[in-house]
């Protein structure tokens, strides 16, 4: 036996305990989350590598952001460590009588240490450590793109409706044709031809003089017989154009980010292999592998399936039996962009060929009669499956070789 160091996290700190393989506490204390600190712990695990030869086994809680100068620690430093689910470490944690503290929680980690067989997390590649950090970041801008865009959609309501149904509601020309023209009342001010070259030099896009010349008309048109709900000097009007422009920022941000995710993740087999997959293009190609990680950590596709929360929770007791559901404690992140991916292959079948919707709709018809989602779930953990089976073979799909198999 080893010696264990165990510490249990909270936020700017730790308390950390040392046993010897006597199950012996030689040392206890609080740690500040800084590099005085941070030194003192490093020498003693220094102290005990030169001193019995061996070092020691460090067992940890994942807290969120508070455990993550911890980690960084051990992954500068090359050690190796466990890493605890919150949940993995209440259950191996848990007594008859619950006495919670920080002190007793640190011993009951290093007490449990002995006689429980933990997963040994190393240094991880830092590739996927920015690849999640960017991932999370997108889903952020995403939730706060909706907000916003539900925003201008009810100031819009108010100030002019009929813009919505002029132009595409999320094209970057309706986003700015939206602040300058807020209201119908700025239209009416100009002529045909002044709106028709403001059309002109607000899109991206090539657009002909007799499209641009259509849409002033139609500007014009709906402009007179608009009656909006405030007049030209509300203050919604300017909500209106700072809604705008905020959606415009979050877009180009969301952008970026993906740019930044490419650049990191092209280079790497694994986004070969995943943009090989029809209906998996660079935006989820680069997400799936910030989400899955390093995919060669899995033994098999069904610790995968219980990292993304689809494996199946079933519960009997006596005569009583529980419809069979997917469990839902992996990683929920990875579970609705996998279910996205789906409803995009389904979406997109007229495209290529795809083993996966040919599941799909087996699924749907007798004699199984599936409803969509659960189709849909089943179709994500056949995807997983392939996945895993693709990376850790270095093979790109092949749609004849995926039917046969």
């Amino acid at each position: 036996m080893k010696h264990v160091m165990a510490f249990d996290v909270s936020m700017g700190k730790s308390y950390m305990v040392i046993y010897n393989p006597l199950k012996q506490c030689i040392f206890e204390g609080e740690i500040q989350h800084d590099r005085p600190s941070f030194i003192d712990v490093k020498n003693k695990i220094e102290q005990i590598t030169q001193g019995y030869g061996k070092c020691p086994d460090i067992v940890f809680e994942s807290t969120g952001v508070y455990s993550r100068p911890l980690e960084r620690f051990m992954a500068e430093n090359n050690y190796s460590y466990c890493l605890l689910n919150p949940l993995e470490a209440k259950i191996q944690c848990d007594a008859l009588r619950i006495h919670k503290t920080d002190k007793s929680d640190a011993h009951q980690l290093a007490l449990t240490h002995f006689n429980t067989e933990r997963k040994v997390k190393h240094s991880s590649d830092r590739v996927f450590e920015q690849l999640k950090s960017l991932s999370r970041f997108y889903s952020e801008l995403d939730d706060e793109l909706t907000v916003i865009r539900n925003r201008l959609h009810k100031v819009l309501q108010e100030t002019f409706p009929e813009l919505e149904t002029i132009f595409k509601a999320k094209s970057e020309l309706f986003l700015n044709i939206v602040q300058i023209f807020p209201h119908p009342d700025l239209i009416l001010s100009h002529s045909k031809t002044v709106i028709k070259n403001k059309i002109m030099a607000n899109t991206n896009k090539n657009i002909s003089k007799k499209r641009a010349e259509k849409k002033a008309i139609e500007l014009l048109e709906a402009a007179e017989k608009s009656y909006p709900a405030v007049s030209l000097d509300d203050v919604l009007c300017e909500q209106v154009k700072v809604y705008a422009a905020r959606y415009q920022e979050l877009m180009n941000q969301k952008e970026s980010c993906i740019k930044k995710m490419v650049a990191l993740a092209e280079e790497r087999l694994e986004y070969q292999i995943l943009i090989s997959i029809p209906g998996i293009g660079p935006n989820t190609a680069v997400r799936l592998m910030a989400e899955i990680g390093d995919i060669t950590r899995f033994k098999n596709n069904k610790q995968l399936n219980a990292y993304a929360g689809i494996d199946i929770r079933r519960y009997q007791s006596g005569k009583t039996f529980y419809k069979d559901k997917i469990n839902k404690r992996g990683n929920k992140h990875l579970r609705k962009l996998l279910f996205i991916i789906i409803q995009n292959m389904i979406k997109l079948r007229r495209i290529g060929n795809n083993h996966i919707v040919d599941y799909y709709d087996k699924l749907k018809t007798q004699p199984y009669n599936k409803c969509h989602k659960v189709a849909s779930i089943a179709c994500v953990n056949k995807l997983l499956k392939n996945i895993f089976f693709l990376v850790t073979h270095n093979l790109n799909y092949d749609y004849r070789l995926a039917t046969t198999s």
